[in-house]
């Protein structure tokens, strides 16, 4: 589920291995949107939370960015949607 769109943060190489990833794994295209496989984790920055009507997430982050490739982790071990609720309260 969507909520930020991070564009900075990696370095050209690891760029080019996302977008060979996110290449193979795509499962169908919305325009310039790709839907893909969950396979990678990110750890992302941002300046802060709110509730947001305009996301479908229902959540809106400021200034987000990628802070790392987390390739550490695996998909499960990723935080999810209730993580951010939880930022909320």
């Amino acid at each position: 589920m969507p909520f930020a769109k991070a564009y900075s943060g990696l370095t050209d190489e690891e760029m080019r291995k996302v977008d060979a990833i996110v290449r193979k794994t795509t499962v169908e295209k919305f325009g310039p949107v790709s839907s893909v496989t969950p396979s990678m984790v990110f750890e992302l920055g941002f300046e802060g939370i709110a509730l947001s009507k305009r996301h479908k997430s229902g959540i809106a982050v400021r200034f987000p960015r990628m802070l790392r490739w987390r390739q550490d982790k695996s998909v499960e071990e990723a935080d999810n949607l209730a993580t951010l609720q939880d930022l909320l309260a």
